[in-house]
């Protein structure tokens, strides 16, 4: 079943304490934070999600439910911090587009570059800038940051919109919402096998819920294609890890789906587009503290087998964003460890063989992929993971 109104995912991204948070609170009317320790110190550790409608009233964009709805949006909120890069990758592969917040005092720092490449290994073709807090500057100093940012962009981005914002004072969040309404919506491929990616999974259930009350484990992330149904019978992969002869394996489970949402809005069949969540007949203690993260789903017998190699076509960047000194990206070397992001799953690999374009990593924990899934490629540099560039699995 088609929904009237088309859903797109959208992930916000940027240097910490340039205002993604605060945009995006004014952009949906709530904060996204709220794992305990995110409040307390003021930034952005896991995913954050809210979902809204855009509704347009003659030239008024707006949330109010003023005027004719015409786009339903699921923010992701991903961490600006450097350590919170996985997580910040886990985040670039559930959406269709990004806003990149630049603050127009503090201009391009290291994580802005760094998360402008994260969207160019995952492939993230359509990008909105917000230059936020032009309330803190003068007209010139709005005017030569908003240059910078235009020659920071370069041609893989050079079309991409840079609105002038100040996300404390509420200017200008009216042509954000114009901007996101206006934005491709990507083709959904509707009729093909289900492939959920699992960025969370959680326990619902509160301190003394009675026993026939319980819920199972439910997992959240993004349908990349096809349908799920209330009732359908799914696989999780590579599963579970369990120890047999001092030996970890990981077992594939198995469960029914017992529940589906889009956002918060109970649903019985699931379509890509939007934050979702599924709640199963697993085991509860199976969901808790994403323990089912950087998994896979489908319908039973429709996933692979668990790979322990991966093959890919890589392009290195020519220089480490992230850090403050230019650094060189040096080749990828035989028997180096890297880390990988892929879908949600962020896995080491050691280089077992590699030619001019093309690399196999052995894997050092077994991962579920598809050929032409992107990758980003990390390796560990002054003691922190960094991106140095992408890859595609061939």
């Amino acid at each position: 079943m088609k929904d009237e109104i088309e859903t797109i995912n959208i992930g916000i991204f940027g240097h910490i304490d340039h205002g993604k948070t605060t945009l995006l609170k004014q952009l949906s009317g709530r904060w996204a934070d709220t794992h305990s320790e995110e409040l307390k110190r003021g930034i952005t550790i896991k995913l954050g999600y809210a979902d809204i409608t855009i509704y347009k009233e003659g030239e008024n964009y707006n949330i109010e439910k003023k005027g004719t709805p015409i786009r339903h949006v699921s923010f992701i909120d991903s961490p600006g911090h450097e350590m919170l890069m996985a997580t910040t990758l886990s985040g670039a592969t559930l959406i269709d587009a990004a806003i990149l917040v630049i603050a127009a005092n503090e201009g391009i720092k290291p994580q802005t570059r760094e998360h402008l490449m994260t969207l160019q290994a995952k492939k993230v073709e359509q990008l909105i800038v917000v230059q936020n807090k032009i309330d803190l500057v003068d007209k010139e100093k709005a005017k030569e940051n908003y240059r910078k940012i235009k020659e920071f962009l370069g041609e893989k981005y050079s079309s991409a919109k840079i609105i002038p914002v100040s996300a404390q004072q509420n200017v200008n969040i009216n042509e954000v919402l114009k901007s996101i309404s206006e934005l491709k919506i990507p083709e959904r491929k509707l009729q093909a096998d289900p492939i959920f990616v699992i960025a969370r999974s959680f326990d619902i259930n509160k301190p003394g819920t009675k026993p026939k009350e319980l819920k199972g484990a439910v997992l959240g992330g993004a349908l990349k294609q096809g349908t799920l149904k209330v009732g359908d019978k799914i696989e999780i992969r590579p599963g579970r890890t369990v120890i047999e002869n001092n030996t970890k394996k990981f077992v594939p489970l198995k469960t029914t789906v017992l529940g589906l949402f889009k956002g918060s809005i109970k649903v019985e069949t699931l379509t890509p587009g939007g934050s979702m969540s599924i709640e199963t007949s697993l085991d509860m203690s199976l969901g808790k503290a994403d323990l089912l993260s950087g998994n896979i789903a489908s319908l039973e017998g429709k996933l692979p087998q668990n790979s322990e190699k991966a093959r890919l076509k890589f392009k290195l960047f020519p220089e480490v964003f992230g850090t403050s000194s230019q650094i060189k990206v040096e080749p990828i070397m035989k028997k180096e460890l890297l880390m990988l992001s892929i879908n949600t799953s962020i896995t080491g690999g050691t280089v077992g063989e590699i030619n001019k374009e093309e690399i196999i990593v052995d894997l050092k924990v077994p991962t579920i992929f598809f050929k032409g899934d992107n990758v980003g490629i990390a390796r560990k540099i002054q003691g922190h993971w960094r991106l140095i560039g992408f890859g595609e699995i061939i």
